[in-house]
């Protein structure tokens, strides 16, 4: 690891003020905990000239119940979507997802608009310059080949950040501010902020910002759940992640109502997996649940990014919705 660079730091106090001080900018970032991005700042990876620090902006701070929605600041840190009871009881995934992250230490300045918009990650990329420019680079970063599939020309860096496939289960939205300048925002479906594009895998317009998730609370209670696989259970990335909602008619016995299955280090964007609709109907019994978890398999994409094979990865996948589904 290098030393910190020379950067010019902005504190901002509001959202405006935050966007405005990212405008006036060469080569900026957002910075919030930072947990990931200052390392890859001390590796050379990011090379800003400025640092906009978000810890002032009270509006991106706290989790707002409106009664039939909820609303998340961008900037709440990961322990607190942990340790909220209210998460817990409408939307347990997306707690247990922000429990997952890293270490507890982590989990104490990580936020949650930092694990939205975690940059990819693939071994051939989260190294130091000098065995970065020993092999040459890679696609991703002042190279012309992905190590990973030499033959082509897509970087397939994956997105290992734990929080995005369980907030997906839940229809949640973004709300981003700056790219009409700094009172301009919108919200889109958070699906819609990614991309299939391990090099470019974030839909934002330059120097926009995540200020907040939205959530709608399901009309009925309904169980959900996040598990990962990961070398090192205190700290690491997922080397495959699943959340899952799942509601069965009647409780034990009955049948499958609803079913959602999203995934998370398998590719370079968190996605629902596909053709769950083929299991509304039945009961979650043994044929059923192998037969989910074949399915999950197949979906998981996951490529040689990390030191573990891809096989591997995806046979994971697939044992932990159906771990998952058998649990909740």
């Amino acid at each position: 690891m290098e030393f910190m660079p020379e950067l010019e730091l902005h504190h901002p106090t509001s959202v405006e003020e935050a966007v405005t001080a990212f405008q006036a900018t060469t080569d900026g970032r957002y910075l919030a905990g930072g947990s990931d991005m200052l390392v890859n700042i001390r590796r050379g990876i990011e090379q800003p000239d400025s640092l906009v620090y978000l810890n002032g902006v009270t509006e991106m701070h706290g989790i707002v119940d409106h009664g039939d929605s909820i609303t998340i600041g961008g900037a709440t840190v990961l322990a607190d979507l942990a340790g909220s009871d209210f998460l817990a009881e409408h939307f347990t995934a997306v707690a247990t997802a922000a429990g997952e992250v890293a270490g507890p230490s982590h989990r104490e300045y990580g936020t949650l608009g930092g694990n939205l918009c975690l940059d990819t990650r693939c071994i051939y990329y989260n190294q130091s310059e000098f065995w970065r420019a020993a092999n040459n680079y890679c696609l991703k970063y002042r190279g012309d080949i992905c190590h990973v599939a030499p033959g082509g020309k897509k970087c397939f860096a994956a997105f290992s950040g734990d929080v995005a496939p369980a907030l997906l289960l839940f229809d949640a939205e973004v709300e981003l501010a700056g790219a009409t300048g700094p009172g301009g925002r919108r919200r889109i479906p958070l699906a819609d902020l990614y991309r299939n594009d391990g090099m470019d895998h974030l839909t934002l317009a330059k120097g926009e910002l995540l200020v907040a998730v939205h959530l709608e609370k399901p009309a009925a209670p309904i169980s959900s759940g996040y598990a990962k696989s990961r070398v090192r259970g205190s700290i690491d990335f997922p080397l495959a992640g699943v959340a899952i909602r799942m509601a069965v008619e009647n409780g034990a016995g009955g049948k499958i109502t609803d079913l959602r299955v999203g995934l998370t280090g398998v590719s370079p964007l968190p996605f629902l997996a596909k053709g769950m609709d083929k299991f509304i109907g039945r009961p979650p019994d043994e044929p059923c649940l192998e037969d989910l978890r074949d399915r999950i398999r197949t979906q998981a994409k996951a490529m040689k990014t990390t030191m573990t094979p891809p096989h591997y990865r995806r046979r994971v996948a697939g044992g932990l919705a159906q771990k998952l589904a058998e649990s909740i």
